[in-house]
């Protein structure tokens, strides 16, 4: 049985995450309670995703945080990620399965209620569901679903699931009312002027939220 704790989970985005850098921003985030790290970088390239990956993995020795590359399967394998995380136009997810072996966590997005239905929890670990709202840093987003649909696509889900799609702190007690087992998040820590203080607050409402 896999361990992996999905409850704050951070998507790092190179463009918003320029000031800081996404290897500086991952450190802060996880010394703020960040729990889940996923390497984000769709122009980036393979070389360009490894050698940002091995940067986060040696920022993330000794923590409990976890390591997940997004779509690039190459990338997760060469760097020896916890993770991979793909869409449901990437690739099959049993594909994936056989690429990453059966040790590294395999997420997988889910838009609709039969998307979600259709997880086979022996190939796939957690499930992304969302959008929850619209956001500007994923332009090629679908139907954004809300509160109401994350909670009907959470019961459809056979798997843990994380919510995603322009969440905030303030989201935080409606998406664990949902019944997610975690937010994912990007411009709420990505880009702000304290990342660590960032992440701590948002630890804070889910600790709120989970008692």
């Amino acid at each position: 049985m896999k361990r992996f704790d999905l409850s704050l989970y951070l998507v790092l985005d190179p463009d918003l995450c320029a000031g800081t850098g996404m290897v500086e921003t991952a450190r802060l985030a996880v010394a703020g309670g960040a729990t889940m790290v996923q390497l984000r970088d769709k122009r980036g390239g393979t070389s360009r995703l490894v050698e940002t990956g091995l940067a986060l993995k040696e920022v993330l020795l000794g923590t409990d945080a976890m390591l997940i590359v997004n779509d690039d399967v190459e990338a997760a394998v060469a760097i020896g990620a916890d993770g991979l995380h793909i869409g449901q136009d990437d690739m099959e997810p049993a594909a994936a399965r056989a690429m990453i072996g059966a040790d590294m966590i395999l997420g997988l997005s889910a838009e609709t209620e039969a998307l979600a239905a259709a997880i086979d929890p022996g190939i796939v670990d957690y499930a992304g569901i969302g959008p929850i709202f619209a956001t500007s840093t994923k332009t090629d987003h679908k139907q954004p679903i809300g509160f109401d649909g994350l909670a009907r696509l959470i019961k459809a889900a056979p798997v843990p699931t994380v919510a995603i799609g322009g969440l905030k702190s303030e989201h935080v007690a409606s998406v664990f009312a949902a019944g997610a087992d975690g937010l994912a998040v990007v411009s709420a820590i990505c880009g702000t002027p304290d990342p660590k203080a960032a992440t701590l607050r948002i630890a804070e409402e889910i600790r709120k939220a989970r008692r």
